[in-house]
C-alpha cells in the first residue's frame, strides 16, 4: 500500500474519501440517506457544529466503527457530507448550500424536530 498525502500534507495510508456533488445526486439517493435515523442524527449535529469541526469519532451514535462508517459513505454519495483528513482524524462538513441548491427544503425538512 503507498502512502497518499492528508489535507494537512501529513501521509496517510488509508484512501481519501470520495466525493459526489448534491447536483449529481438522484432525489431517491436523497431520500434513501435521510431516511436513516442514525444518519439524521449525524446530519443533525453536523448542522449545528462549524465546517470541519466534528470528527467522525466524535459522534455519539448506537453503531459499530464500521456502520458509521458505512453511513458516513451513504451520506457523502448523497452529497451531504464532504470529509478530508488531517493526520489520523477525519473531518466533516455538511454540504448544506450545495444540497439546498439541487433539494430546496429538504435537508431543512429532515433538520425539523421529530416531534413538530
Amino acid at each position: 500500500m503507498t502512502a497518499t498525502q492528508d489535507a494537512t500534507g501529513a501521509a496517510s495510508h488509508r484512501a481519501a474519501p470520495v466525493h459526489i456533488h448534491p447536483r449529481d445526486v438522484t432525489l431517491e439517493a436523497a431520500l434513501l440517506a435521510l431516511a436513516d435515523p442514525v444518519r439524521r442524527t449525524l446530519v443533525r449535529e453536523l448542522a449545528a457544529a462549524g465546517p470541519w469541526e466534528r470528527t467522525c469519532g466524535t459522534f455519539d451514535v448506537p453503531v459499530t466503527k464500521a456502520t458509521l462508517s458505512r453511513h458516513f459513505a451513504v451520506l457523502r454519495e448523497a452529497g451531504l457530507l464532504e470529509q478530508k483528513d488531517a493526520g489520523a482524524r477525519r473531518l466533516n462538513r455538511l454540504r448544506r448550500e450545495e444540497f439546498d441548491e439541487r433539494f430546496p427544503g429538504l435537508l431543512a425538512l429532515a433538520l425539523r424536530d421529530e416531534r413538530d
